[in-house]
Formats: C-alpha cells, structure tokens, sequence
C-alpha cells in the first residue's frame, strides 16, 4: 500500500494565508488616522527635495526641528484639553506673556535663570487652574474662558514691557535654544521628551484612560466613578504648562522678551492636533498623530518658504489642509459610529 506524501505547506494553503495576512494588515492601516498624515509627511518632504535639494540640508533640518518644538509642544497641550473635548486659545498669548515675563525676571529682577523659569511655569499652572476652574465650576465655555485670558495675555506683555522687547544679555538663557544634543537642538530634544511622557500618560497610565472617558461621553465617566472636574483641570493646566514652556524656548531662539511673538500660534496648535486625528468632538487622538500632524505643518510652511511662495498663499494651504483634516474627521466618526447605530437596531426581522 502507498502511502502519500505530505501536502507541502508552501502550496495554495500558504498562498491563501499570505493573502489574509495582507487583507488584514491593509485593513488595520486603513482604520488607524495617523497612517494618512505620515504619508502626507513623506509626499511633501519628497516633494520640496526634489525641487530643492537644499531643504533637507543638516542647518535647516536642524532650523525645522526648532520649529517642530514650539508648534508640537502646544499641540500636545492643546490636545489634552482637546481630548476631553474642550479647546483652549490662549496658548499663542500665553506662550508671548511667559517669553516676556521669564525675560523681565531674569533681566530686571536679577533672578536666576531656573527661579525665572520656574516662577513663569508655576504662573502658567496658576492660569490653567483658573481655566478648569471656571469650566468645570461655573461651566463657563471652555471658548469663552480661554479667549478672556488670550485677551488678557496680550494686555499683559504689552503692559510689562511697554511695548518695548526686554532684551537677554545672558549666556545661559540663549544656551537653551543654541545647543545641541548629538547634532539634535535642545529645544527639539524638549519636545521629544514631553511628547513621550505625554504619550505615556495617556495610553500607559489610569489618568489618560481616565481623560478619554471624559472626552468620550462626560456623563458616563461620571457615574463610573471618575473625577470629571480634576481631568478637565489637570487637562487645561498641562495645556498653559506647556505654553509656558513655548514661550521660553522662542524667547531663548530671539534672544529677547517680544510681547508680539506666538501670534497665530494657538491656530497652528489646534491645527497640527487635528490634522493628527484627534477629533475636536474629544475621546479620540494620540500622541503620534499629533506629533506627525507638527511634522505635517513644519513641513509644509518650510516647504514653502523654500519654494519662495508667497505668505498670503502659506495661510490659504494651511486653511486648506485643516479643513481637509475635519472633514476626514467627520468621515472617520461616521464610519466608526454606522456599526453601532445598526448593531443597536438589532437583526431585521424575518
């Protein structure tokens, strides 16, 4: 009696198996929104070098990382705000108020440079307070609130200088912008560092689940236990923390305290969140969107200054792929949400 060989597992089994890992494989990178905008990052770098060779040149790769730290670090702040579904537009004003006030302290207070700098975050925790507060409180608009102080803000720089930029002689403050880790500028290495720890807390730690459950349905995280009030606070003190931070990184990088710097940049913070995948509706995002979607605008507003194209046209692209960026948004909520709607109908009848 003969027996048969064997069926090799390199014949039309395997080939099927092949083919449903792929399936699943493209499908997995079809539903994850950060895919999109880390494509979108490589067709515009590829892009801008093949016209200009120069724009990947180690001095403006370097120049775009500097500038990857100030628009990433207040998106990352603006994005746990967002997360909860509020929205905070006071970081640009904060950011130029925390430049100038770091500044009058370390100049013409005498103050060292880590008290000037400590007392200017503790002064942005302060404000972040007050912006939960009054949200979660008084349930003022998170708009509204962040607004007064983006208002406010602006006054106050204005006020502290009287409109003149307090200039930095020392060494020590414009360090934090001129060096260098391993080729890498500090502030770029900054912003590694907070987006990491940000990443952490939200996707390794009881406080982020904590936050997205709030950003997900408000109600529900409340009456699973949650302290709805002290996530929407802590949220909104990060946020002008971070801001703060911003402000003393740009006003290392000018060398001086300028109460007009950081205008448009809360725009900017909301944009690169979005364009991240984190929907301003809150409850969805992570950190390695919202890091691509500040790539994405470093990108695109380097890109364009080294193609020479116009200012007024910069802001035309930049509105166009934020509103590209919400549309994409809401495409993705619908399709997320058509499964629920059909599976809470239940099967039709027969």
């Amino acid at each position: 009696m003969t027996v048969a060989p064997p069926r090799s597992a390199s014949g039309p089994t395997m080939v099927v198996e092949q083919t449903r890992g792929v399936g699943r494989l493209t499908r997995r990178l079809s539903e994850t929104p950060e895919i999109g905008v880390v494509l979108a990052c490589v067709v515009v770098f590829v892009g801008v070098y093949l016209d200009k060779p120069s724009f990947a040149n180690a001095s403006n790769l370097q120049e775009m990382g500097r500038n990857l730290a100030e628009f990433g670090t207040l998106a990352v702040g603006e994005s746990f705000v967002i997360l909860t579904g509020g929205i905070d537009l006071s970081v640009g004003a904060l950011a130029a108020l925390s430049g100038v006030l770091s500044a009058w302290l370390f100049v013409n207070k005498g103050l060292p440079l880590g008290a000037a700098i400590v007392l200017t975050l503790l002064f942005c925790g302060v404000i972040g307070f007050l912006h939960g507060w009054f949200v979660t409180r008084l349930n003022v608009p998170p708009f509204v609130i962040t607004l007064v102080t983006y208002t406010a803000a602006r006054g106050a720089a204005q006020a502290i200088t009287k409109s003149v930029p307090v200039t930095i002689s020392g060494n020590g403050f414009l360090d934090i912008s001129r060096s260098k880790v391993s080729g890498v500028p500090l502030p770029t290495v900054i912003f590694i560092v907070l987006a990491v720890l940000g990443w952490f807390v939200l996707e390794r730690t009881y406080v982020g689940r904590q936050i997205y459950a709030v950003g997900g349905n408000r109600e529900a995280a409340r009456l699973a236990g949650i302290n709805t009030s002290r996530r929407i606070v802590t949220t909104y003190i990060i946020s002008a923390v971070l801001a703060g931070v911003v402000g003393v990184v740009i006003t290392s990088r000018l060398g001086l305290g300028d109460p007009s710097v950081a205008s448009g940049y809360e725009l900017d913070a909301i944009a690169a969140a979005v364009i991240g995948g984190v929907s301003l509706f809150g409850g969805q995002g992570r950190i390695v969107g919202i890091v691509a979607g500040g790539v994405l605008l470093v990108l695109i507003n380097d890109g364009l200054i080294v193609l020479n194209v116009s200012p007024y046209y910069q802001q035309i692209v930049l509105g166009a792929v934020l509103g590209l960026a919400i549309t994409a948004d809401r495409v993705r909520a619908k399709r997320l949400n058509r499964p629920r709607k059909l599976a809470r109908r239940g099967p039709p009848a027969c």
